[in-house]
């Protein structure tokens, strides 16, 4: 049993050391998909590198050993490796990587040496599992489905979608777009290969996306441990634009008739078979259309059907899990109040344990054959994700890589502060605080309230590229980041009392939260400013009609008015829930919560944001906003990104942001 503590930083000192900007975010290379070699002496991880001037990441696999030594990097041609994936004997690394010009399934071995191209589709691979028998590969594969595994066939279809001389688009059905993609003649299925490329078969033929790429969890497929089965998920309702449902099935791992095994009204995903195969683990919701619904853990035993709820009596959402190695526990992450933690239950059922906590969040559990060692991931919201070590003897986890330190300790970073407020219906918010490097309680600063999508998401100890508190510090301002109604972490009662009161309880508990941080002696609570992306930015327009309190808003992918967002979006489960139906079902609601409606009491100036990308709140949105400031003669500011979606990803674009955002609010809250 793992008795570890989470690591506990001492705090830099903050002397001759350059405030952490953007340029400085820019330069933190990203740690992703650490993998656990089976003998248990290695960890293969991805580290994605911003290049500014090809305005990409360049991502490259290393490996690090688990007891002592440095990482070495294994890649070198191409500039997009991942998904690493061990072979059982620890000798090989099965990766994606792009550098033949397309995505393709490629091996080498365990030194980085011999690469070797596996497959050669004219649809590409991404997503890859090796089976524990060492013998196949499964991947994903956008195919035609008429022609499924079939590469010269996908690949007619594909000269023959290139060459067509009209672009139109044709459809008949909900879903046609998703995110940032339209829907076309293809879909992505799982696929499976002998380990040398050979033998390709599509396992999950159809006209639907396996896994659904609505799926909010880890891998939506697994192979079993005898390498006989793949379980997987898939949504097979009629409409999926307005389903959540997705079931779990499994199918020969050479082909062959799927069969359903979760009959779940809501959505089960993340299937993960236990190492004796006796086992599925998976996450389910119980409530049809509710995306937002608490995850459980639930194990099916394979042999006899019955299906148990490990943790019913858990009032948070089960996150990511794994086994343990003697298939007895699954060990757990669960989020609380702003961390994410380790806790551990049997696979029986019973009492839940703790066993990593602290002033972070962690993921990426895995244990060596043994039990005896786990590696982990942990970031916080003042230091980015890095890989770590700890054993059954107890103690402090011990960092496997130390990518960014340098950096980090020529720049200055401030630890996260937190604050509870009551609001008038006595209910409790938490609120996280990032003051400036220079801070003195002395001086009187101007504050940023930063306000988190969603609108079932939360602020909390973790690292993030967008909307990063210490670059908002660095720049002067107190950043206050709070967790109202709907706010993930603080229970599912707290989350449910959003539904249908978007502009009510929400508002009220931000608002409380003004207030008490407008008291503090250190705030200058003449020069606040609010901003927010997604809900977030809904939740700043609808301030906007609202209060006059703040001196500028920053509306990002917004929605302003909500009966037009509710038939543009395309995941129509979520305003069909959250709006208690349609527009037309419900027209008091959609009019008397849309910011469109209090327009005419616009007047703080507000810069707009949007991708021209994002299907998920349409452009529309934030053209129909800034229009409507223009007309009204409020301060405003358009900025638009044709590359980018809902959110802004590319390195230059990032950049942009940063400084437009900045120089935004600087102008209106330091003159």
């Amino acid at each position: 049993m793992l008795l570890c503590a989470a690591l506990l930083c001492a705090p830099a000192s903050f002397a001759q050391k350059r405030p952490f900007d953007v340029e400085t975010l820019l330069r933190i290379q990203r740690i992703g998909e650490p993998a656990l070699s089976p003998d248990g002496k290695l960890v293969a991880y991805t580290v994605a590198t911003p290049d500014l001037s090809n305005n990409k990441l360049n991502r490259q696999i290393y490996v690090v050993p688990v007891n002592n030594g440095a990482p070495r990097l294994l890649t070198h041609d191409g500039d997009d490796n991942q998904r690493p994936r061990w072979s059982p004997d620890s000798k090989q690394i099965y990766f994606i990587s792009s550098r033949s010009g397309s995505s393709q399934v490629w091996v080498m071995d365990a030194d980085g040496e011999h690469p070797r191209l596996i497959t050669r589709l004219a649809t590409e691979a991404g997503g890859l599992l090796v089976s524990p028998d060492g013998k196949k590969i499964v991947f994903q594969s956008n195919v035609y489905p008429e022609c499924g595994a079939d590469n010269n066939c996908n690949q007619r279809n594909l000269d023959y979608d290139a060459k067509s001389p009209s672009k139109a688009r044709i459809y008949t059905s909900l879903l046609y777009r998703h995110w940032t993609e339209w829907q076309t003649r293809r879909r992505q299925h799982l696929l499976v290969a002998s380990t040398d490329g050979t033998g390709v078969k599509d396992l999950t033929p159809g006209k639907y996306d396996v896994p659904p790429f609505s799926l909010g969890g880890p891998d939506g497929y697994a192979i079993s441990p005898d390498s006989q089965e793949l379980a997987f998920v898939v949504n097979l309702d009629p409409v999926p634009a307005a389903s959540t449902n997705s079931d779990i099935y499994t199918v020969p791992i050479d082909g062959g008739d799927a069969r359903k095994i979760t009959a779940g009204p809501g959505a089960d995903d993340s299937p993960l078979y236990s190492p004796d195969g006796k086992y599925l683990a998976f996450r389910s919701q119980p409530r049809a259309g509710y995306e937002s619904d608490r995850w459980r853990l639930l194990v099916l035993e394979l042999a006899s059907g019955h299906t148990a709820n490990l943790t019913e009596s858990l009032d948070r959402w089960v996150e990511s899990f794994t086994w343990s190695p003697d298939s007895t526990r699954l060990f757990f992450t669960t989020e609380d109040r702003g961390r994410t933690s380790l806790q551990m239950i049997s696979a029986t059922g019973g009492g839940v344990r703790s066993i990593i906590s602290g002033q972070s969040s962690l993921d990426d559990v895995q244990f060596t054959a043994d039990g005896r060692t786990m590696i982990y991931t942990e970031e916080s919201g003042s230091r980015p994700l890095e890989i770590f070590r700890a054993t059954s003897a107890g103690g402090a986890g011990i960092p496997l890589t130390h990518t960014n330190d340098a950096l980090l300790a020529s720049a200055t970073l401030t630890p996260l502060e937190e604050m509870w407020v009551d609001t008038p219906d006595r209910s409790r918010v938490h609120s996280f605080i990032t003051k400036p490097p220079d801070f003195t309680p002395a001086r009187k600063y101007p504050v940023v309230f930063l306000i988190h999508g969603g609108p079932q998401g939360a602020w909390g100890e973790s690292w993030t590229y967008r909307w990063n508190a210490q670059v908002f510090a660095s720049a002067g301002f107190v950043v206050v980041q709070p967790n109202p109604r709907g706010s993930t972490g603080y229970g599912q009662k707290f989350i449910d009392e959003i539904n249908g009161d978007w502009g009510g309880k929400p508002f009220d508990d931000i608002m409380a939260v003004v207030d008490a941080v407008g008291a503090q002696p250190y705030i200058d609570n003449t020069r606040m400013a609010v901003a927010g992306a997604s809900y977030g930015g809904y939740m700043v327009n609808w301030m906007n009609g609202h209060t006059n309190r703040f001196k500028a808003i920053v509306s990002h992918g917004g929605v302003f008015d909500l009966a037009s967002w509710a038939r543009e979006t395309e995941e129509q489960w979520f305003p069909l829930w959250e709006m208690k139906g349609t527009p037309a079902d419900n027209p008091d609601l959609y009019e008397k919560f849309s910011p469109a409606t209090y327009a005419r009491e616009f007047k703080t100036p507000t810069l707009v944001i949007h991708g021209e990308q994002d299907f998920r709140d349409v452009t529309g949105q934030g053209l129909q906003l800034f229009t409507v400031l223009q007309q009204q003669k409020v301060p405003s500011k358009l900025l638009l990104f044709p590359d980018e979606g809902h959110w802004v990803l590319k390195p230059q674009n990032s950049l942009l942001w940063y400084h437009t955002v900045l120089d935004w609010l600087g102008e209106w809250t330091k003159k």
